[in-house]
């Protein structure tokens, strides 16, 4: 056998050597003539799986995730404002009714002070709930809710 590790003898057995390259590679030797070198096949399978292990990765974050926060409007966020000076703010369900009728959306205001818009404005539960804790259930995809459940927090 020589230095390399890629010629044998005509009589030697089959066996497995890892090649002394970069890339994972094996060289699978046995008789000169039936001796393969395969140059990606373990590559191609740790690149498969890697892929499977991603795209695994991105479906979960696309997963049913729960928030508790505040339904609010899209104009308000966070804070609500009666929009004149020296006139306290109205109660937030009276904002909340007040900013939609005025063609904002509603949004959930989580942990923080985080504001995530609800993808599908017309999710059963959002208009009781306006202005009040909610416990949301739903996918994230950006800075948006999809909303699948309502519920009242405590």
């Amino acid at each position: 056998m020589s230095d390399g590790g890629t010629e044998v003898a005509e009589n030697a057995e089959i066996s497995f050597q890892p090649c002394r390259v970069f890339a994972v590679t094996w060289v699978f030797t046995g008789s000169p003539r039936d001796r393969v070198l395969v140059s990606g096949g373990p590559v191609k399978g740790i690149l498969s799986t890697a892929a499977v292990i991603l795209f695994s990765g991105a479906t979960m974050m696309a997963a049913e995730q729960t928030w508790v926060g505040e339904i609010s409007d899209s104009a308000c966020g966070a804070h609500h404002e009666s929009g004149a000076e020296n006139v306290p703010a109205p109660p937030a369900k009276e904002c909340v009714g007040n900013c939609l009728r005025g063609g904002s959306t509603y949004v959930l205001v989580g942990p923080e002070h985080k504001v995530f818009q609800i993808a599908n404005q017309s999710a059963a539960g959002l208009k009781e709930n306006a202005g009040g804790k909610v416990k949301i259930t739903g996918e994230l995809k950006g800075d948006s809710i999809t909303v699948s459940k309502v519920e009242k927090a405590e």
